[in-house]
């Protein structure tokens, strides 16, 4: 039969773990079970088999002293009316003692056997019963007979009421563990169609979409966690990709505006240096279009992963030289620039990436930082060793509920966008920190001036 034949449920996961919970609980049943009626009724059989040897053991003795010996000894047990049956035949078969008159199989040529055989008896209120009976029949060595039987219908009654309670409790454990498997394969299954409409929301355009989370902590938990990280990610992309466009025309619309109108200006009858001032101004536009385009391809290479060689390298000499080439800027803008370094600043990175991190944050505080304003670089470690590189500004700072925002790609909290830059410096910042392993944090800046300010730290684990 092909597998494509079977019933579609048989093709099922949640089948399948039904029936390995059904065969796991029944073979745990059938062990369980065997090891009861082995200790119950396998027992009582054992204990009777050792009494009868144990029986055959003592009228062996007794033989010893001859068979008148064994005679009286059968005739003391038979009166004693105890549990076993016995009968003593002489070597012409004459039955000399016991409690039978002929022996109920024939008598072995040197050698014991073992028979059952039935027997009418009385019951307490001597009524006529069929009786059923075990026992072994020995031939002596001076030609005599000996049998000595039990009474096995006691025995064989609990055996049966054994046996019945285990084929029963057989036919329930199968009953339940179907039962039980079905109870967890469809719980399974319930999961993994709320995990598959999920996606079949997502793919139908609903990026608000997000899989259950239970609180049991187990694996589907853990999926649906990071099935839900994935998808938060994924819509974030997707809001900046369809808001890339409109950020990109904006930001582009002027500067194509001014080179077309300083070319339109050059063509035009005016004094002898003008084209060359219009030429001049349009290569600036032209180069910030070039950088901001160039901004977008470095991002999406990080993004992509597409990074450098990483290797153990202690950022304390990169900082230096950002420290170095910032201060004479900041000096400039009529700011107060500090730097305070740590030794060993171990992390595996890409220095190029590091650095270009690190002058994007750099150039938004000396950006936004107003004139007397503070700006410091500092770099150490966290609590926790990681390596914590930060720039802290007294300037407009960032509100708390716009700083998960403004990561992302093209995303300017000034709406004119009439200040230079493209909105990609702390998204690339962000990008470099993830291809690290890291993060960037921000926060409140320094606030001597009245201003929120603001403070943004590049967060690396250490090496």
């Amino acid at each position: 039969m092909k597998i494509g034949s079977l019933p579609a449920l048989t093709r099922t996961t949640t089948f399948r773990l039904a029936l390995l919970h059904a065969s796991i609980f029944i073979l745990f049943s059938a062990s369980l079970l065997a090891y009861l009626y082995y200790e119950t009724a396998g027992q009582m059989s054992r204990q009777a088999e050792i009494e009868l040897n144990n029986e055959f053991q003592e009228l062996s003795g007794a033989y010893r002293g001859g068979i008148d010996r064994l005679n009286q000894a059968v005739t003391e047990r038979s009166e004693a009316r105890g549990k076993f049956f016995y009968l003593l035949l002489d070597s012409n078969g004459q039955k000399l003692s016991g409690d039978f008159d002929v022996l109920p199989a024939a008598a072995p040529e040197g050698q014991v056997v073992d028979v059952q055989f039935e027997y009418d008896a009385r019951t307490v209120d001597g009524q006529p019963s069929r009786r059923t009976a075990e026992g072994r029949i020995s031939r002596l060595s001076q030609g005599g007979v000996l049998m000595v039987a039990y009474d096995v219908g006691q025995l064989g009654e609990m055996n049966r009421r054994i046996s019945d309670v285990v084929w029963r409790s057989a036919a329930v454990g199968f009953v339940l563990s179907l039962i039980g498997g079905v109870v967890i394969s469809r719980s399974a299954a319930q999961r993994a169609e709320q995990l598959a409409r999920t996606t079949e929301g997502v793919m139908a355009g609903d990026l608000t979409r997000r899989a259950p989370v239970h609180g049991s902590g187990d694996e589907f938990d853990r999926l649906s966690e990071q099935l839900n990280a994935m998808l938060g990610k994924l819509e974030r992309l997707v809001i900046s990709s369809r808001s890339a466009g409109d950020s990109i025309a904006h930001d582009l619309r002027s500067p194509l505006t001014r080179l077309r109108n300083r070319l339109e200006a050059g063509l035009k009858e005016n004094a002898e240096d003008e084209p060359r001032v219009a030429l001049a101004k349009s290569i600036d536009d032209v180069d910030g279009l070039l950088e901001t385009f160039n901004a977008v391809l470095r991002l999406s290479r990080v993004q992509a992963g597409a990074t450098g060689s990483f290797r153990r390298t202690n950022l304390k000499g990169i900082v230096d030289e950002l420290a170095e080439l910032y201060q004479p800027v900041c000096e400039e803008k009529q700011l107060t620039f500090t730097y305070q370094p740590e030794d060993d600043l171990y992390v595996m990175a890409d220095t190029h990436l590091i650095a270009q991190a690190m002058s994007n944050l750099l150039d938004n505080g000396v950006k936004y930082t107003p004139e007397g304003g503070v700006l410091r670089l500092t770099a150490g470690h966290a609590a926790n060793g990681d390596v914590e590189l930060s720039v802290i500004d007294s300037g407009p700072g960032i509100p708390a509920q716009d700083r998960e925002r403004v990561v992302e790609r093209f995303v300017r909290l000034e709406q004119s966008r009439s200040e230079p830059g493209s909105g990609l410096g702390l998204s690339l910042a962000s990008a470099v920190a993830e291809a690290h392993s890291g993060k960037l944090v921000l926060g409140d800046g320094d606030r001597s001036s009245g201003r929120l300010g603001l403070s943004a730290k590049l967060i690396l684990p250490a090496a």
